[in-house]
């Protein structure tokens, strides 16, 4: 019986219909919530949640089952949003084999524990109702 090789990757998940998965090797270099109008169109939420990566460290699985949508982001620079065709999950932001560095969305995580955020960016657009943990920095724009 062959060896299997226990998993390098300590961050993984999935969108919500488990189509498109992705890895990371290593740690996240920054974490936090997105509460800019844009993210919380997008989320339908208060807030994105979100760790970034190296691009070098990621791999995600299916792409051919992603979609992109690009809007302006408030400094005027596309913002790319990577979601699943089949089931809409928003997964990650920025071009995959193209940018230095992605930002995944935190709900897609298979482990969601492992989800640490330190900041809230675009904290002067967030809506009075959304509730921050103690302790996260707050950066009213980026």
């Amino acid at each position: 019986m062959a060896e299997t090789t226990p998993s390098r990757s300590k961050y993984t998940g999935s969108c919500l219909c488990g189509t498109v998965r992705w890895t990371s090797t290593t740690e996240p270099n920054f974490s936090g919530y997105c509460c800019c109008n844009s993210c919380r169109k997008a989320s339908g939420s208060g807030f994105v949640p979100f760790m970034g990566f190296p691009a070098s460290s990621l791999t995600i699985t299916n792409t051919s089952n992603l979609q992109q949508y690009t809007s302006l982001s408030d400094s005027g620079t596309p913002a790319v949003r990577n979601f699943c065709i089949n089931c809409g999950s928003l997964i990650f932001g920025g071009e995959y084999a193209v940018d230095d560095e992605h930002t995944v969305y935190a709900g897609t995580l298979d482990d969601a524990s492992l989800f640490k955020p330190k900041a809230a960016i675009f904290d002067s657009e967030r809506p009075e109702w959304v509730e921050l943990p103690e302790g996260i920095k707050r950066i009213p724009k980026m």
